[in-house]
């Protein structure tokens, strides 16, 4: 029952944040809530089961980005993702510098606490190479709660954006044909069982996306997703985030909180920077860019996105290009370091 309570909970934080107009209150009024009650010790559990049923469809909200004209903005594209790997070092490098001589965590722990995407793998390849599996977990749980609750913050100071629906025309489910249905329903199912198969990373997101993304640059269906459901992905999201913080130690997860705020500080300081040169040098809309390079998770940016109304096949294309050169190059840059640091 435990994630009843949780998406219930999310639910009151959800409603609560649309009624007193918080920016994003779909997602960052149940991770805001959900946090408080983890952290408090409510009975809460998060809704890893129903997580499985929503990251399928997610890729097919990702895919439903791309279309034919697509292929126009390439080369703006190569000129972002030439950025990539120059922020992941900016990032990665400002993090482990606030968690190993701020934070005193020990090298390894510190190292895989540091990477700017990829969070289950660099927990588990960071405990297996003797790193405190607990604490890089948490701070990359606070990485991505900071991060979406900035962005969002951003995006509704700045930009006034403030919510699902008020950037993006809003979307029902009786919008979609039964072709449409069939199609994307399709796109959810084989990708979610193939994309395990091929090792993708995100594979219950990536697969589906991938094949929604030939749907829809095939022209087969131009469909859009309903915004309910990107309300309801969004509201299991932020629950999932919150529970993250569930059975730690109150004073752990406040010191840890609050070495996270300095290491995401230095990350946004990363983004913003290779955002606004990508922007001067393509005329790309810094909101975009600002998306593109924010260090978040891949569905939570995803949804952010979405949100924004920005253009999804290209930040999430560019977020998973990040998050594949992470996991990709941090355990072998690790294996190097370690085999100089003996000499």
């Amino acid at each position: 029952m435990g994630h009843v309570t949780a998406l219930s909970i999310g639910l009151a934080g959800a409603l609560i944040a649309v009624g007193i107009g918080f920016p994003l209150p779909w997602m960052l009024g149940p991770m805001v809530l959900v946090t408080l009650a983890a952290i408090g010790g409510a009975p809460v559990k998060a809704p890893l089961q129903i997580r499985k049923v929503i990251m399928p469809i997610l890729g097919v909200m990702l895919g439903s980005g791309f279309h034919p004209e697509t292929f126009e903005q390439i080369a703006e594209w190569a000129e972002t993702i030439a950025y990539i790997p120059l922020f992941v070092v900016m990032a990665f490098s400002a993090a482990f510098a606030v968690y190993r001589f701020i934070g005193r965590f020990d090298p390894i722990t510190a190292y895989f606490s540091s990477a700017p995407g990829g969070l289950n793998d660099m927990m588990l390849i960071g405990a297996e190479a003797g790193g405190i599996e607990r604490r890089i977990a948490l701070a990359h749980a606070s990485r991505v709660l900071i991060v979406v609750s900035s962005m969002s913050f951003i995006f509704w100071y700045f930009f006034e954006v403030r919510s699902t629906g008020q950037s993006t025309q809003s979307v029902g489910f009786a919008d979609l044909s039964q072709q449409d249905y069939a199609l994307l329903i399709s796109c959810a199912v084989v990708g979610a069982f193939v994309g395990p198969k091929l090792r993708l990373p995100a594979a219950q997101v990536i697969g589906p996306m991938i094949l929604s993304s030939l749907v829809h640059l095939a022209g087969l269906t131009q469909s859009a997703p309903p915004t309910a459901a990107v309300n309801v992905a969004q509201l299991v999201m932020g629950t999932v985030v919150g529970c993250r913080f569930l059975s730690v130690p109150i004073s752990e997860i406040w010191r840890d909180i609050g070495l996270a705020i300095i290491a995401t500080t230095g990350m946004m300081f990363a983004a913003c920077l290779c955002a606004i040169l990508v922007s001067q040098q393509t005329g790309i809309d810094i909101k975009q860019t600002l998306l593109t390079f924010a260090p978040g998770g891949l569905p939570e940016m995803s949804l952010l996105t979405l949100a924004m109304g920005a253009d999804i096949a290209f930040v999430a294309t560019a977020h998973i290009i990040r998050i594949l050169l992470v996991i990709a190059a941090a355990p072998i840059m690790f294996r190097i370091l370690k085999i100089r640091s003996r000499y």
